[in-house]
């Protein structure tokens, strides 16, 4: 009986992190924080929402491995208290640290009995994986002097095996809403960490560059900082054509270049816009312009809500700023632009803009011109008016 050939899927992902081929270019900055990290070097991915940053840090702490550096991983939003962070780290510093260097599960276990906080530990009988969680009851001091003792641990066991380190800092800036005062305790450790290389990433940009960029705060010029743009076009392009031929079906090389100019190269609106060209496309055929036509139409019904809630709770002013900027992006200050789109005083202006910035709907080009880089809102703006 003959085999039957597997059913191709959808090649193009988004909304989850992109592995493997689904991940889309970005060679050069993989090569360079690969390489920043192998150094010790400490470095700060700036990015608008969705531009790829937890993907670009995934392939790059894969590449790591591969070089047999240790790699310890934490996303500071799983952890709703202090309490959590430290459980989050020692589970951290045991699964990718310690336990690769040694064999021994007592052996790796023996680190955390020494702690200010002496955690429980939990072994999952099922498949093996340990847990910790602290108990309620411990001071501030005794959390603080615990996690700084759990940060130091990772610097030490790599330089006693001669494995190089890289801790990974995903969310970052929700440091500050746990405690205030735990930048300074972590700044304090990882200074006196020249050959353990730190890298960090947070999806709130505003709250990012206040901590890295404020003179008055304690990671003040202590990372090298890693600016995300746009994926080229002509890169992207290539791409997504490629993506199109290994699952059996192809796409007008004219149809990919209107693609990127919709989206802009926004990574995350590209990879939604080309999933559902291809689901517009039959097996085995090739993508046009009126296949593009009907993907666009179902990436707007799909963002309808989402467009909806931004809509409902911006104000009078950031409303009108929106719909002068899916008309004709410009300078909102300037005074014929204002005038002919009607937004009022500068002042006011201003503020409204500041606010549609920190939530990353709008932003400014190599111009200084504003505008709207939320993907597909600008064309759904634009369908409603």
């Amino acid at each position: 009986m003959p085999r039957q050939r597997p059913i191709p899927t959808n090649p193009f992902r988004f909304g989850d992190i992109a592995l493997d081929d689904a991940f889309a270019n970005r060679a050069q900055e993989v090569a360079e924080l690969t390489d920043d990290a192998l150094n010790g070097q400490n470095v700060v991915v700036f990015a608008p929402r969705r531009y790829g940053k937890t993907s670009l840090v995934e392939r790059v702490a894969h590449e790591l491995t591969r070089k047999r550096v240790l790699v310890a991983q934490l996303n500071l939003m799983k952890a709703a208290t202090k309490e959590q962070f430290v459980e989050h780290v020692m589970r951290a510093v045991h699964d990718d640290i310690a336990s690769p260097l040694s064999r021994a599960r007592d052996s790796a276990l023996q680190l955390f009995r020494g702690l200010r906080v002496t955690p429980r530990i939990s072994l999952d009988p099922g498949d093996g994986s340990v847990t910790f969680s602290i108990e309620g009851g411990y001071s501030d001091e005794d959390i603080d002097a615990t996690l700084a003792r759990l940060l130091e641990l990772p610097a030490r066991l790599g330089a006693e095996r001669n494995r190089q380190v890289v801790l990974i800092f995903d969310e970052f800036q929700e440091i500050v809403s746990l405690d205030p005062h735990l930048p300074a305790l972590l700044r304090s450790v990882f200074q006196e960490q020249p050959h353990v290389g730190h890298i960090y990433l947070g999806s709130k940009r505003h709250m990012m560059q206040r901590i890295f960029n404020d003179q008055n705060e304690p990671f003040w010029r202590s990372a090298k900082h890693m600016e995300l743009g746009p994926i080229p076009a002509g890169e992207f392009s290539r791409f997504v054509r490629r993506r199109f031929r290994s699952s059996g079906k192809s796409v007008e090389p004219e149809t990919a270049d209107a693609l990127l100019e919709i989206t802009g190269g926004h990574p995350y609106g590209t990879q939604e816009l080309a999933y559902a060209l291809w689901q517009a496309t039959p097996a085995g055929e090739t993508a046009g312009l009126p296949q593009l036509d009907v993907a666009l139409d179902s990436v707007l019904r799909s963002e309808h809500s989402h467009f909806a809630r931004i809509w409902e709770k911006a104000t009078r002013n950031q409303r009108l700023i929106l719909q002068a900027l899916a008309a004709q992006s410009g300078h909102l200050l300037a005074a014929g632009y204002r005038t002919r789109h009607r937004l009022g005083t500068p002042s006011t202006v201003q503020y409204a803009a500041g606010t549609l910035v920190e939530d990353e709907l709008i932003g400014k080009d190599g111009s200084g011109a504003y505008r709207i880089v939320e993907p597909f809102l600008a064309e759904w703006l634009r369908r409603q008016s």
